[in-house]
């Protein structure tokens, strides 16, 4: 069976008030093309469809119409799409049996009471997808991977089809580069799992959540297929591509090819200087220097001793008015002065806004002398979902 694989579209992103439609449409696009150039039989997205719980109308009608081309580019091809974190799951559940017709398997959500059955899809002659949605921990199926694992090894007793997973999560130990105030532990407000739960039943694993394309096992069977373009500007450094996954798999047991398929974006984003830090005046004519004719985001990093020199936007401004790139911020960073001696407990704005509210919670309870532990972060992590669905109910707070 060939499938193609992505995740974490985040569909309706915003880069410091810059809409990225037109790069998003663009990036459909080339999974259109994708699709008829390759003619997978399933089209998987691991999750993140969405970059917000309460997408706009026309950010939900991009995603139809996107579907729906995909759809026509190869008619018979099943489409399969999970929720992940930043997604409403009710979403999916609510438009799942009109997109039935059209070979689309949505699955929104899952919890102890779930018929794990029903997470099961069959490619008739081909293999087997097995697709689970993101969902808190306490209202996840226990051991539910290893469990539709074995479900699907008894349907595939005599034909021993490929099987493929799709699932929305964090895995201990990968490489997380990009991601805001990521832990070891807890990445994007998810808890790391081992790879050791997702069993042995599966011939390729088809990951989201991160957003660097990566393997995870020696052999060459779970990937993620990380984000199709940039979504910050953590995310744009030497070695780091951007595409989708091209998997293909002859039969069960046996290890799977996988190839990245490209995808380009129109406007990329850039950082000055390319790597690390410098002081203003040499980032300052840096930019001055960079190409007038690129269509782009820019960045610049920034080592100061103290603060930015006084009127340093209005300078970034007035040089990106002459170019066809969007100026987005300067990002600043106090030089270290410290000889690594101490650690420096103060923010510049910049690195303030960077703060996930999580993160801002443990810092204020760990100045109190307490342990945040992972209640906590588990009772801040679902009070921040409650309010990013129901923002005018105050009650949950």
């Amino acid at each position: 069976m060939r499938i193609i694989h992505t995740s974490d579209w985040h569909l309706g992103h915003v880069l410091y008030n810059y809409p990225r439609d037109e790069e998003q449409r663009d990036m459909l696009r080339q999974m259109v093309e994708a699709v008829e150039k390759y003619m997978p039989d399933a089209f998987v997205i691991s999750g993140d469809i969405y970059d917000s719980v309460l997408p706009t109308a026309s950010v939900q009608t991009m995603l139809a119409d996107a579907l729906m081309a995909i759809h026509r580019a190869r008619p018979d091809m099943l489409i399969v799409c999970i929720a992940g974190n930043h997604d409403n799951g009710s979403r999916h559940t609510i438009f799942r049996t009109p997109w039935k017709t059209l070979n689309v398997e949505m699955v929104g959500g899952i919890s102890h009471d779930s018929r794990l059955e029903d997470y099961i899809f069959k490619v008739d002659g081909k293999g087997y997808i097995v697709a689970v949605p993101f969902a808190a921990e306490r209202f996840m199926p226990d051991d539910v991977f290893v469990r539709l694992g074995d479900m699907v090894a008894e349907m595939n007793r005599d034909e021993q089809l490929p099987v493929f997973l799709s699932a929305h999560l964090s895995v201990a130990r990968c490489d997380y580069r990009g991601h805001e105030m990521a832990t070891e532990d807890n990445i994007g407000g998810l808890n790391c799992q081992e790879l050791s739960v997702l069993g042995e039943g599966y011939d390729y694993v088809a990951l989201g959540h991160i957003h660097k394309q990566q393997q995870l096992d020696s052999v060459g069977r779970i990937y993620y297929s990380g984000t199709p373009i940039a979504m910050s500007f953590d995310e744009v450094y030497r070695g780091n591509s951007h595409s989708a996954l091209l998997v293909d798999c002859q039969r069960h047991r046996h290890l799977p090819v996988v190839t990245p398929v490209d995808i380009r974006n129109p406007r990329p984003l850039v950082n000055i200087p390319q790597e690390g830090f410098a002081p203003w005046e040499e980032v300052k004519a840096e930019f001055a220097d960079y190409p007038s004719d690129i269509p782009s985001y820019v960045r610049l990093n920034v080592e100061v001793d103290g603060y930015l020199p006084s009127g340093a936007n209005d300078e970034a401004n007035a040089i990106a008015g002459e170019k066809a790139c969007r100026f987005c911020l300067i990002n600043s960073k106090r030089k270290d002065t410290s000889g690594g001696q101490g650690k420096m407990c103060s923010f510049t704005t910049s690195e303030f806004k960077q703060l996930d509210t999580t993160d801002v919670a443990r810092m204020w309870i760990e100045s109190k002398g307490d342990v945040f532990d992972e209640s906590m972060r588990e009772i801040i992590q679902e009070v921040k979902k409650d309010v990013m669905i129901n923002p005018d109910n105050t009650e949950t707070l």
